[in-house]
């Protein structure tokens, strides 16, 4: 089956990298708004028979989702064989139960609405904190990425005597794996609670890992809090500066600047959000999981 990519405003610099990976072409389309303010759509690529594969990642969702919706069924209408949605990013994914009276659960009406006009979704390290699969919220053929092999490699190729940390005792799942692959140790902050609001957070074995260079690792980094937090007892512990490595660049606000002045040395992410702090490149794995999956669409 032939594929044919088209890039969502944004997504340009990931497209052309899984394009030639995929030997596939890139379609051309006009996306803009009328003067009232409505949507306009128009593919000038020939479609008829192929595979559309719509690379979009998802953070503020919201002003993409209707050109997205748009764009797909414009495809079908012309003869696409499928559409297959590549969502580095998957927004909603947090809002996975009722919190408040009143609420509603919008990670199910989310997948409910791109399940109903993609016929598949590949998407990386969602937030699957109360979910136990993606199946559960998107009722379409998927595959979840996990990135953790690229940020080891990463990790191995370009940090010194690296040591991994995590913030809690929740990341220590994640952060070992991290850690295994890169042949790095690893090693949890740990809160010891003197009464109710006096919590001391220390770094254990702090003495061991003087000379090593510190490396925090988060899938999402929004407000940078956690982060900031983090670095900021290191420094008390006496450690160096710390690399600090995210999946998904969100940094809302002014994030990534607070986080670049708490005292970090770098600031790395993977390319699933367009950043200036992009520097692991998931499109080798991104373009074998789609081939793969397409295959079963």
């Amino acid at each position: 089956m032939k594929m044919i990519l088209f890039s969502l405003p944004g997504n340009e610099e990931l497209t052309a990298l899984l394009a030639k990976k995929m030997d596939a072409e890139i379609g051309e389309a006009t996306l803009r708004k009328f003067p009232d303010g409505e949507s306009y759509t128009r593919i000038l690529s020939h479609v008829k028979d192929k595979c559309v594969v719509l690379v979009c990642t998802l953070h503020e969702p919201d002003e993409k989702l209707l050109p997205l919706y748009f764009l797909s069924h414009t495809a079908k209408s012309l003869g696409a064989m499928c559409t297959c949605l590549v969502a580095p990013y998957l927004a909603y994914m947090r809002q996975d139960k009722i919190f408040n009276e009143g609420e509603g659960i919008t990670s199910g009406f989310f997948g409910n609405l791109i399940s109903g006009f993609a016929d598949s979704l590949t998407t990386v390290d969602p937030h699957l904190h109360r979910i136990n699969s993606l199946g559960q919220v998107y009722h379409i053929p998927n595959t979840v990425i996990h990135a953790a092999d690229d940020i080891s490699r990463w990790i191995k190729s370009n940090v010194e005597n690296p040591v991994l940390i995590g913030p809690d005792s929740e990341s220590e799942q994640w952060v070992s794996e991290v850690a295994k692959n890169a042949g790095a140790p690893f090693t949890v902050l740990q809160k010891v609670r003197h009464g109710d609001r006096d919590v001391e957070v220390s770094v254990p074995d702090v003495d061991k890992y003087k000379n090593a260079t510190p490396v925090l690792v988060d899938d999402i980094i929004s407000t940078a809090r956690t982060m900031i937090e983090t670095v900021s007892h290191l420094k008390t512990a006496g450690m160096k500066p710390p690399i600090c490595i995210g999946i998904h660049a969100v940094f809302s606000d002014n994030a990534y600047q607070n986080l670049l002045d708490s005292g970090v040395e770098k600031i790395v992410t993977c390319n699933t959000i367009p950043h200036p702090s992009n520097t692991i490149d998931l499109s080798d794995v991104i373009t074998k999981e789609v081939k793969e999956l397409m295959q079963h669409t």
